[in-house]
This record gives C-alpha cells, structure tokens and sequence, in this order.
C-alpha cells in the first residue's frame, strides 16, 4: 500500500440480482410523457439511493470540502479532484484549494478490498470515531473492507445542533465547547447539549452533516469506464451517502455505471435533481418517514426548477 495514501488518510483525523434486462428504465422524460406520477418516482429513486448513518437522515457537507487524491496519474488526479470541486461548488459549497487538509479522500489501487482493509485496521477511529449515528454500521464497515467493488466508499457524519453549532451526540473524547461558559470542565462538556426554540414535533434543531468520505477505485475494474463517468460517479458518491447495493436499473443513472444496464455519460436528469434535493432541502425533521418525503419534494423542486412550465410534469398536484 502507498504510503502518500496512509498520510492522507491520517491527516482525515484533523477534520472534526438485477431485473430483467427487457424491463424499462425509467428517465425523468419518459416519466413526464407517460404521466406516470413523478412524486413517486422520485420517492422510489430516494428509497434506493439514500443510505444515511443508522437512525439518522440523509447527511451533506454543510460549507465546503477539501479533494485529495492519491495513487493515480497526476492527469487523473487533478481531473477527479476539480471534477468533485465542480459539482460541489454547483451545490452552493465551497471547494477548498490546496493545501488543506482533505475531507473527501479518493485512492487508486489493484486491489480494492485489501486497501480498504489496511486503511481500517491501521487508522480504525477514522473509520468509526465511536459516536452514535456516525456511521453506517459495522456490518456495512465489514463489507467496506472485503466485498469486491469498482469503487467503494464510506462516510462519516454527526447529527448537529444546528442553534449552537455542537455536536448533537456525544463523541469519545470530544468536549462541547458552549457546555461550560465560564471555561471550567464539567461532566456535562463531554455530553450533548440539545435546546430548541422551536415548539414542532415534526421538526428539531439537529442536521446530519457530512465529516469525512473515503472512495477507494479498484482500477482493474474500470474496463470500458471513460474518465468523464468516473468522476461523475466519484462525485455523486463522495457528496452523498449512498447505499452501495442500491437497485437502480429501473432508473436512468450514472450510479449503474458497474451494472448491466446502459449508463448515461455523466449525471442524468434523476442525479442532478437528487444532489440538488438533498443540498436544497431544510433539515431537522424527527422521523425517517418526514425526512424521506422532505428530500423527495426537494428533488421535485429541483426538477422542476430546471423544467420549462410547458413540460407537462404530472407530479401529483
């Protein structure tokens, strides 16, 4: 394993059976001719993308992020580290230059599984800090580190309170700094501090923010892949959390780039408006069901927002 590769990865510590093959895929222009229900199509493509930490809702990078890229051609990594700063910086965030420290780390190698597997075993609280709702789970950890995989990747992220800026949970270690006003250690730093103005049942001050992402390219299996879809699809999965088994083959999307279905060259209508949603969309809703249907109507927004009022959408209303 590269050693530039382990040095990045350590400097993260820094930053807080598919369908048949006749069955249809379904395309944002083919859903708007057929006037087949576009709120439910995006509620399904939401279902099968969207692969939040357990018993928290879909996370997002909340002011900009830092690319580093490791063991590819330096034209390879320049192009994956600006292609991930362009579509963040197209979703309102900032793309931070070098040098800083990465949030977002993507690494090449001949043998996914056994770099992921070095990676966790050499730097694991990168990995799983050991808070509750950071991650996606120790089983997902497991198939992280042994499934083989073109590209595979994992987050972490933390629920924050959005009205004081602390962390919503409580982290091994981490001491909440506006717990202790008058600068004296108490009990009660190292616990999370949640405190609402808000009166809503629906809703609390709690977002689920993005803290670091690692993609990990297997590069002897991008046989017919051009550079162009790769980095959309590194970009889509770097800038959101999505479930690796997610069945897609009825949608149109840059994520079935390693299946057997047809793939767009770069991000189709459903990933553009999914991105957007997701970066659109107001956090802090309690339950699961409230979040999926918030990121839902954000992805409709989106789309609609890049749709001409002539299209005919049939979105329900």
């Amino acid at each position: 394993m590269s050693l530039i590769a382990i040095a990045l990865a350590a400097a993260l510590i820094q930053d807080p059976a598919h369908p048949a093959a006749q069955d249809p895929v379904y395309r944002v222009e083919d859903v708007v001719v057929e006037g087949r229900r576009l709120d439910q199509a995006a509620r399904q493509y939401v279902g099968a993308v969207a692969y939040p930490a357990r018993d928290r809702g879909p996370a997002r990078w909340e002011e900009g992020v830092c690319v580093g890229v490791a063991n590819f051609s330096p034209e390879v990594a320049q192009y994956l580290a600006d292609r991930v700063s362009d579509v963040a910086r197209s979703l309102g965030l900032r793309g931070h230059e070098p040098p800083c420290n990465p949030s977002i780390l993507i690494i090449g190698g001949d043998d996914g599984a056994a770099m992921a597997d070095a990676l966790v075993a050499e730097r694991p609280r990168i990995f799983n800090p050991g808070g509750a709702g950071m991650q996606a789970g120790n089983a997902a950890l497991a198939a992280f580190r042994s499934e083989e995989r073109p590209v595979r990747w994992w987050h972490v992220s933390a629920p924050y309170n959005s009205e004081t800026g602390d962390f919503a949970v409580r982290i091994p270690g981490h001491f909440q700094q506006t717990a202790n006003p008058d600068g004296k250690g108490t009990v009660m730093g190292y616990a999370p501090q949640i405190e609402s103005t808000s009166a809503s049942r629906l809703a609390a001050p709690l977002e689920d923010r993005l803290l670091r992402s690692f993609v990990i390219v297997d590069v002897d299996l991008l046989e017919g892949v051009t550079l162009e879809q790769l980095g959309d699809y590194v970009s889509f999965v770097a800038l959101a959390q999505v479930d690796p088994a997610a069945d897609l083959t009825r949608f149109d999307s840059i994520l079935n780039l390693f299946s057997d279905r047809s793939t767009p060259a770069g991000f189709s209508p459903w990933d553009e408006a999914y991105l957007a949603g997701l970066y659109s969309m107001r956090p802090g809703y309690v339950s699961r069901g409230a979040q999926t249907d918030a990121l839902g109507r954000s992805i409709l927004d989106a789309y609609r927002a890049r749709t001409p009022d002539e299209s005919g959408v049939t979105d329900g209303r």
